[in-house]
């Protein structure tokens, strides 16, 4: 791979360039679309961890995006600034640095932009429908299985929130036509974390890449696009990397932090926790400790009212830093093999930087993500997943086709966006029996990852009559 097609900044609908007045890159212009779209406020009432949650100190997907977008700048940079150092690539000048910073930090705003709401939780619980109840659903007298490829099965069974951030990008947000926002290829390619299909998927091969799928069956023309254009052919997009880099280094610290806030882990413990998770860890994981025990003791010596949290705001801001500094050195140091598309691990693998990721990511597990009050809620949000797949999914089953609606089903295909359902249309448009029923399901997963927390919840109760 070369920089060169790395950074493309071709769109898949061509469109024409406004005269000399404008001085924005392709990649500038890439940012404004994405700050002033809806498909991005609505992440302002979307959960990071707490589902619901009404304090103003706890992270939304729309808080922790711009988290991940400062820190992706930040690894652009400084990436960028030692591959010209240290002359890694001859054709890699400050102009390239300029577009790789302007990448990730949008790439950053919409890495999470195809979640369902209710977090995590929302991809699980959409999976496991569809696996618990496919096999049951019928159309004109047959099951699904029997109609739907493999392929398609698979995309319901194993239901991804980066893959509907790229069909959503692409196809489903509305600006102009049925191209979505119409980004920059550079962009696109970014935000494909992992660059095969549903039926590629091997979580037990070790290989980064592997581990989920990265389009939907119904996507797989802007994918192929987005890898010609770009060069990848089947592999990462070096960037990807460093978007994955913020991406984890901005939940696992904000996790800890918003645990602290919650209660659900004290100060104390976390300090105890961090020496039993970092025992055989290297020395910069100790001295990372030792500075969470000097804040709060500064904390003290000012009679902060709240020296807990002082403690653990201050300590998340230097272990950002370092975390920084570990990505990068992974990227510096594996350069090539990334470059090639060989490289199957994260940035964090193997460097003293990553004892620390692995016991901050243990710790928000077992005392906030398991605690009692996630686990109400995610009953909860479980409850409303299969009450509003099941009826949506009856609803759309013989939509547009020749079997007959019940006056119930038509109703709930109205309460549907009429702008999914003009992209279904678009793209149903000339398509078999069985491709057009596959497209009529992902109508119901993309209006259901649409939704904010607080619609879902809302239409859930009006549906069932609840004031």
């Amino acid at each position: 791979m070369n920089w060169n097609t790395l950074l493309c900044e071709d769109r898949i609908r061509s469109y024409r360039k406004t005269g000399g007045g404008d001085l924005r890159t392709e990649f500038e212009k890439d940012y404004h679309r994405i700050i002033g779209s809806a498909s991005f406020r609505r992440l302002q009432d979307k959960t990071q961890v707490f589902p619901l949650d009404q304090s103003d100190f706890i992270r939304t997907r729309l808080t922790h995006s711009l988290e991940v977008s400062s820190f992706c700048k930040s690894l652009g940079q400084n990436v960028s600034e030692r591959i010209i150092q240290k002359k890694l690539d001859a054709e890699f000048d400050e102009r390239k640095k300029a577009a790789v910073c302007d990448i990730l930090q949008c790439a950053g705003l919409i890495h999470d932009i195809g979640n369902p709401p209710f977090g995590h939780f929302g991809e699980t619980a959409i999976q496991d429908w569809f696996k618990k109840n496919l096999p049951d659903l019928k159309f004109q007298g047959r099951k699904l299985t029997e109609l739907l490829t493999p392929q398609m099965q698979q995309d319901l069974y194993q239901f991804e929130g980066n893959t509907q951030a790229f069909r959503l990008v692409t196809k489903l947000h509305f600006l102009v036509d049925e191209h979505g926002m119409n980004l920059t290829k550079a962009l696109l390619g970014t935000i494909i974390k992992y660059p095969v299909s549903s039926l590629e998927v091997n979580k037990k091969s070790g290989r980064i890449r592997e581990k989920k799928m990265g389009y939907f069956y119904a996507d797989r023309q802007c994918f192929e696009d987005v890898q010609k254009s770009t060069g990848t052919n089947g592999c990462r997009h070096p960037l990807t990397y460093l978007l994955e880099a913020a991406d984890d280094i901005a939940y696992r610290t904000a996790d800890i932090e918003d645990a602290v806030k919650k209660g659900c882990i004290t100060y104390g413990k976390l300090v105890e926790e961090l020496k039993q998770c970092c025992r055989d860890a290297p020395e910069s994981c100790t001295r990372m400790i030792g500075w969470l025990e000097e804040k709060y003791q500064k904390a003290l010596s000012i009679q902060y009212e709240k020296p807990e949290t002082y403690a653990v705001q201050n300590w998340v801001i230097s272990v950002q830093g370092q975390m920084i500094a570990g990505a990068t050195d992974g990227f510096v140091e594996h350069y090539q093999e990334i470059m090639d598309g060989t490289w199957e691990h994260d940035l964090f693998y193997q460097t003293q930087a990553e004892p620390m990721m692995k016991a901050l990511g243990d710790i928000a597990y077992r005392y906030a993500f398991i605690s009692r009050p996630i686990i109400k809620l995610e009953i909860g949000a479980d409850a409303i997943f299969r009450f509003l797949l099941e009826r949506f999914v009856d609803a759309v089953i013989p939509y547009d086709s020749a079997e007959p609606m019940t006056a119930v089903q038509e109703k709930l295909v109205s309460l549907i966006s009429d702008n999914y359902k003009r992209v279904y249309r678009i793209y149903a448009e000339g398509k078999d029996e069985a491709e057009r029923l596959y497209l009529r399901l992902l109508l119901v997963t993309d209006f259901i990852s649409g939704m904010t927390d607080s619609y879902a919840k809302r239409l859930y109760q009006e549906l069932n009559g609840i004031v």
